[in-house]
């Protein structure tokens, strides 16, 4: 009987914490952060059907943000300031990216690779769901930021404020809405939710 370790694997991403270079209040690793993702692409995608016109699979965006950050099991969470200091460390993490993909990949049994496949290698036809994934990925970013800036963690303070940029500039109608009508509570206190 075949071992596969594939979904063992990504169990791990439990074990992966984020924004290693600052003092948190509260640890995020991947797995959270991923889920997170997952939620805020999923609500992206549904607002592009209903609020704009647009047909995006709601389902199939959750599904690649659940997945965008697990080569990290592989390779860890490289600090942000490191991964993109230039486009020589840029291209050489992507790579890196791709042979931890295939090592992952490689720990399924062949009949379920190519099923895998798409959630660590971009397809055609996937770039708008990406481009959610992405957006999703740094309001994820900033909701954590927020959190660590509620809880008086000054060590947040720059990385708020350039997260807070970064979302506003990203030039998608569905990030612009989820930005004004669901963001504001995430800078609210739980007794401000429940009043």
């Amino acid at each position: 009987m075949s071992n596969y370790s594939f979904f063992a694997m990504v169990n791990r991403m439990k074990l992966i914490d984020r924004w290693a270079l600052m003092r948190n209040t509260t640890k995020e690793n991947i797995a959270e952060h991923s889920h997170n993702v997952a939620v805020v692409a999923h609500a992206l995608a549904l607002i592009g059907n209903k609020k704009f016109g647009r047909n995006y699979d709601e389902n199939r965006a959750a599904v690649l943000a659940l997945y965008h950050d697990t080569t990290e099991v592989i390779t860890g969470d490289m600090p942000t300031p490191v991964k993109y200091y230039n486009d020589e460390i840029n291209s050489a993490y992507k790579d890196i990216e791709a042979v931890a993909g295939e090592r992952l990949l490689s720990m399924l049994p062949d009949e379920f690779r190519e099923d895998y496949r798409p959630l660590f290698e971009p397809q055609k036809g996937d770039e708008e769901l990406w481009a959610l994934v992405k957006a999703a990925d740094k309001i994820s970013a900033l909701i954590k930021c927020v959190e660590e800036n509620r809880m008086g963690n000054r060590e947040f303070d720059l990385a708020l404020k350039a997260q807070e940029a970064k979302i506003e500039s990203i030039n998608l109608p569905e990030v612009k809405y989820f930005r004004e009508h669901f963001l504001p509570a995430y800078y609210l206190t739980l007794d401000e939710h429940t009043k």
